[in-house]
C-alpha cells in the first residue's frame, strides 16, 4: 500500500495499468476460448474431449484405387463428418493437380541445368499443396514453408515469381500484401509465428481473415511450432495450422521425433480440435480444410490438420535421400499417388474426358514453358542491393560496407 504522502512514480503507474490491461485481455481471450470450444460441442452434439481429439482413423474419401469409399469406411465420427466439395471445385482441384506435378518436375529439371540453386520438390504432395490453397476464401492469408510452391502458385501467384526465390535472386519474388501469401520460409517454423501474428491484427481489427499456417512433421519439434499454438489458443484466433506429414524431417523419420499417437493429437494440449487425413486424397483434404476454415472463420478458434503424405523425392537435390530410407518403401507410396488416385476418381464419376484432360496438360505445359522462359532469363545483378534493402534507415555498419563496397566497383569498372 502507497503511504500518503509518498508520491507514485509515473512511470510505475503507467507500467502497472498495462500489466493489469493486458491480465484482463488475457482473461477475456481465455473466456471466449472456452466459450468458442463450448458452443461447437454443442452445436455437434458432442463432448469437449469428442471434439478436440481427431476421429479414431484418418480421414479418407478415395481409397487409393480411386474408388469412393461408403461413408462408414470414411473414419468419421460425430462432429467430424464431411461433405463432398463440389464437381467443379474437384475439378478445379484436379487440374491444380496436373499443373503442380509438372511444376514440380519442370523446376527438377531446371536445376540440373544450373538454371535453379535448390528446390524443395513437392512430389507426391501435391494434394496437400493444392488443398491447401483452394480452401481459403479471397481475403483469407497462406503462410508458406520452402517446400509449398504449388501451394503459393495455386493461390494466385505467378509462377516465375514463385521460383526466383530458388533461382538465388536477393527478394522473394512476389508482394506478400497483394497475394496474402507469406514469402516462402526457409527457417524452420519461424512462419508459423508470422501466421499467429496477422490473425491477432485482424481480429483486432474486426476483420473476416483466416490464416493457413503450413509446416511439416519436423516443425512439430520446435519451439517456435509451441509457442504459435498456444498463443494462437489462449487468444482464440482463426488460424488453421496443416502439418504436412510426409514421415521424415529430412533424413529423421517421425518415429525419432514424436512417439504421440499422431501429431494431430497434440492439438489437444492446447484446447484446440486436431484431424487426421489422408494427405494424398484430395477429396478428404479439401473437405476437411475447407470445414476448418469455416469453424476458425465462424469463431470455434484455431485448428490442427495432419495430413499423411510423402516426399516421394529427395528433401532437396543437394539430398541422397537412399541414405535414410528404402526402394521398398518409396514404392509402396509411389501405389497412393495422389494424381493417379484423382484422376480415376473423377472419370467413374463422369466428371473427367478425354477432351479436359488434354486441355488440362496443355494448360500444365503452359505453365512449364513460362517457367522455363522466365528462369532462362540472365537477371542483372546489382551487388549494392545487398544493403539498400535490409533496412528503412540503414545502420552505420551497413552504410560503411556499402560505400567501401561501392568504391571497389567503381575502382574495378575504371580499370577495364
Amino acid at each position: 500500500m502507497t503511504h500518503p504522502e509518498q508520491k507514485r512514480d509515473p512511470a510505475a503507474s503507467a507500467a502497472d495499468a498495462a500489466a493489469r490491461q493486458a491480465h484482463s485481455r488475457a482473461h477475456h481471450a481465455a473466456h471466449a476460448h472456452g466459450t468458442a470450444v463450448d458452443e461447437a460441442c454443442r452445436n455437434f452434439g458432442i463432448t469437449v474431449e469428442d471434439y478436440l481429439l481427431p476421429a479414431r482413423g484418418q480421414i479418407q474419401i478415395v481409397d487409393e484405387s480411386g474408388r469412393r469409399r461408403a461413408v462408414e469406411d470414411q473414419g468419421t465420427a460425430p462432429g467430424h463428418e464431411y461433405p463432398l466439395p463440389s464437381d467443379e471445385a474437384l475439378l478445379r482441384g484436379y487440374e491444380q493437380l496436373v499443373v503442380g506435378r509438372r511444376v514440380n518436375d519442370q523446376n527438377s529439371a531446371l536445376v540440373r541445368q544450373g538454371r535453379m540453386a535448390v528446390y524443395p520438390s513437392s512430389h507426391g504432395q501435391e494434394a496437400c499443396q493444392v488443398a491447401a490453397a483452394l480452401c481459403l476464401g479471397e481475403g483469407d492469408w497462406m503462410f508458406p514453408t520452402y517446400r509449398d510452391s504449388v501451394a503459393v502458385m495455386s493461390k494466385g501467384v505467378d509462377p516465375v515469381e514463385t521460383m526466383v526465390l530458388f533461382r538465388g535472386d536477393w527478394h522473394g519474388g512476389y508482394d506478400p500484401a497483394k497475394y496474402k501469401v507469406g514469402i516462402q520460409c526457409t527457417p524452420l517454423t519461424t512462419q508459423l509465428l508470422h501466421a499467429v501474428g496477422v490473425a491477432h491484427a485482424a481480429k483486432l481489427r474486426g476483420e473476416d481473415t483466416v490464416v493457413l499456417a503450413m509446416c511439416g512433421d519436423g516443425a512439430t519439434s520446435e519451439g517456435d511450432f509451441h509457442e504459435a499454438l498456444n498463443f494462437a489458443a489462449v487468444f482464440n484466433l482463426p488460424v488453421v495450422f496443416f502439418v504436412q506429414n510426409n514421415q521424415y524431417a529430412i533424413s529423421v523419420p517421425l518415429a525419432q521425433q514424436s512417439v504421440a499417437p499422431s501429431l494431430a493429437h497434440k492439438a489437444v494440449g492446447y484446447g484446440m480440435a486436431g484431424e487426421r487425413v489422408d494427405g494424398n486424397d484430395l477429396v478428404a483434404l479439401m473437405a476437411v480444410l475447407g470445414r476448418a476454415v469455416e469453424l476458425a472463420r465462424a469463431g470455434s478458434g484455431p485448428l490442427l490438420v495432419e495430413a499423411h503424405t510423402y516426399r516421394m523425392q529427395a528433401h532437396t537435390n543437394a539430398d541422397d535421400a537412399t541414405r535414410y530410407r528404402e526402394d521398398a518403401e518409396v514404392q509402396a507410396w509411389m501405389a497412393k499417388d495422389p494424381l493417379a488416385r484423382m484422376k480415376t476418381y473423377l472419370q467413374d464419376q463422369g466428371l473427367l474426358d478425354d477432351a479436359e484432360t488434354t486441355r488440362i496438360a496443355a494448360a500444365a505445359e503452359d505453365v512449364a514453358t513460362r517457367l522455363r522462359d522466365g528462369l532462362n532469363e540472365d537477371v542483372e545483378v546489382d551487388p549494392l542491393d545487398l544493403f539498400r534493402f535490409v533496412f528503412s534507415t540503414p545502420t552505420p555498419q551497413l552504410a560503411e560496407q556499402s560505400a567501401r563496397l561501392a568504391e571497389e566497383l567503381s575502382r574495378e569498372e575504371a580499370a577495364k
